[in-house]
């Protein structure tokens, strides 16, 4: 997910798109850990996806705030 799809969305949006790779990468884990998982490097994509997004999220709540 790029940073420009992201910054296009709204506040419900974002939290609800960290829920979705909460558990996307609950579900990697887990195939990691049973050994279904094919490509490991999912994985750290999902975390960089979700770092993107907790980092709009986070400019969203100081943007309130102001």
């Amino acid at each position: 997910m790029k940073s420009k799809d992201i910054h296009n969305l709204t506040y419900d949006e974002l939290v609800a798109k960290e829920g979705e790779l909460k558990a996307e990468l609950f579900n990697l884990r887990f195939r990691l850990a049973t050994g279904q998982l094919d490509n490991p490097m999912t994985i750290k994509a999902v975390k960089k996806d979700m770092a993107r997004v907790k980092t709009f999220i986070r400019q969203k709540d100081l943007e309130k705030a102001q």
